[in-house]
């Protein structure tokens, strides 16, 4: 059971080309997000859609790939772990976000 631990499996669409930051270290961060769809339908029997974006990165070979071939409206289909971090704004407000660390990348569709 141990490896069903913090893994996440997405498919959705990204919602933008993937940013890419080359680090000084020669390190290859890549920065994208994807949007996640469920619909259901409600008490009144009303088709409700929702729409979530969750925000990814890759290192190294991943982040390569996702570079090559990612563009926004592509459909993907992401596993990772989750991770929080946080920091401070330029006006000293302390801010947090979460992220997929995306280890497996597949491309979906066309």
């Amino acid at each position: 059971m141990n490896t069903l631990r913090n893994k996440v499996q997405l498919i959705g669409h990204l919602g933008k080309d993937p940013e890419i930051v080359n680090l000084e270290s020669g390190k290859t961060l890549a920065k994208f997000s994807i949007a996640t769809n469920e619909s259901y339908k409600n008490a009144q029997g009303e088709k409700v859609e929702n729409t979530y974006w969750h925000n990814v990165i890759a290192w190294g070979k991943t982040a390569l790939i996702a570079e090559k071939f990612l563009v926004k409206g592509k459909e993907v289909a992401v596993e990772g772990k989750l991770t929080n971090r946080s920091w401070d704004d330029k006006d000293g407000n302390k801010r947090y976000t979460t992220e997929v660390v995306c280890n497996e990348l597949l491309m979906l569709g066309k």
